[in-house]
């Protein structure tokens, strides 16, 4: 497989179940290693970087089914995302309390913003596992923009949410769109796809079979036969 993400974009990836979607999301963001190839962000080779490094580099992505930490607040979910703080050290908290008690309230602060941008803001004292399916996806893409990235992966963002919460997460992604951020969707929801995503790649057992823009996917008839029809009828 070799493929390019354009800048800017909100690139939608398709293909049937097993087509290796979500394999190609954990090759991007260093939770697999390939074999063969290399992964380029920015033209820097970031082929073995662990996904912590990737996501300090501007990369980040968010999953099919969120697990965040069930008993800990919607805001304390936030906040943890960022790498590397002072208080997660063995000596910070001894030795560096002023530090590390400034950090916490940048972080808090950014976190309560973050809250606010994703709508979140009247659930931020909430258990993060009494919320609905369609929070914890908003919740994901929360934590994902505390490390301000470039380039956001989303795994299936409309599955089982909510048609009014689709339209918020839908209204996010292109604000952030609109500020210069490149997001790359994996989605069955073909609909979602074809309004919202230019260009759309088609994959199938780990190969592209398609890439264009979504009147183009529409029009390809081996490509509606085979995947958007497959899909729709799923």
């Amino acid at each position: 497989m070799s493929l390019s993400i354009r800048k800017g974009s909100i690139t939608g990836l398709i293909g049937p179940n097993g087509a290796g979607k979500s394999t190609l999301f954990n090759l991007l963001t260093g939770a697999l290693k390939p074999d063969s190839g290399s992964v380029r962000l920015k033209d820097q080779d970031v082929t073995n970087l662990s996904p912590n490094r990737l996501f300090k580099l501007g990369l980040g992505r968010t999953f099919q089914i969120p697990r965040p930490f069930a008993r800990m607040s919607v805001l304390e979910n936030v906040m943890l995302a960022p790498i590397a703080q002072i208080g997660e050290t063995i000596s910070g908290p001894f030795l560096f309390r002023s530090r590390m008690r400034d950090e916490e309230h940048h972080i808090r602060k950014k976190a309560l913003e973050v809250l606010d941008f994703v709508t979140l803001t009247p659930l931020a004292d909430h258990p993060a596992g009494k919320i609905s399916g369609g929070q914890m996806k908003l919740l994901e893409l929360a934590r994902v923009l505390m490390g301000d990235p470039g380039l956001i992966l989303l795994d299936e963002p409309a599955a089982g949410v909510n048609p009014v919460l689709t339209e918020t997460l839908i209204e996010k992604i292109k604000e952030l769109n609109r500020r210069g951020t490149t997001f790359v969707i994996i989605e069955h929801d073909m609909d979602f796809v074809m309004r919202h995503c230019d260009p759309v790649i088609a994959l199938a057992v780990g190969k592209v079979v398609f890439q264009g823009t979504s009147e183009e996917a529409l029009a390809d008839p081996v490509l509606l036969d085979a995947y958007l029809g497959a899909t729709a009828d799923a």
